[in-house]
């Protein structure tokens, strides 16, 4: 696992309500459409960003996170490890806050980029499972 306790209670609690969620689709079987619910529980606003550009949750989808117009605080990425890399990047282009990587979601040279950026990241963890936790 990569990031700090104290990283991993920043962007829950002080990272921003605003949490884009690259790869979440209307498909309930999909780890993404349980987490962005537990999410919406702790009062954070999700963003889907899927190329399909659902309406999830009652929240307006986007195809990508440069169609979003309006700040996003964290960016937390749905996607196969190869595929990664590219979203922290635009996640830093978009001026976020923060980078998570899911569960399995790892990619190491995005991760060192994403920290020399200056944003705070996560990988290899899920916020689901996570926020409960802080109490």
């Amino acid at each position: 696992m990569y990031g700090s306790p104290e990283t991993v209670r920043k962007i829950l609690t002080d990272g921003g309500d605003t949490w884009a969620i690259v790869g979440l689709s209307n498909n309930e079987r999909r780890a993404a459409h349980g987490v962005a619910d537990v999410l919406q529980r702790y009062g954070k606003r999700i963003v889907p960003v899927h190329p399909k550009a659902e309406t999830v949750h009652g929240e307006q989808g986007y195809p990508d996170l440069a169609s979003i117009p309006f700040e996003v605080d964290v960016v937390d990425v749905f996607v196969n490890s190869d595929l990664a890399g590219p979203v922290a990047d635009q996640a830093a282009a978009i001026g976020a806050k923060a980078v998570w990587f899911q569960l399995g979601v790892i990619d190491e040279a995005a991760y060192e980029r994403t920290l020399e950026a200056g944003l705070d990241m996560v990988m290899d963890r899920c916020p689901a499972i996570e926020i409960p936790r802080l109490g």
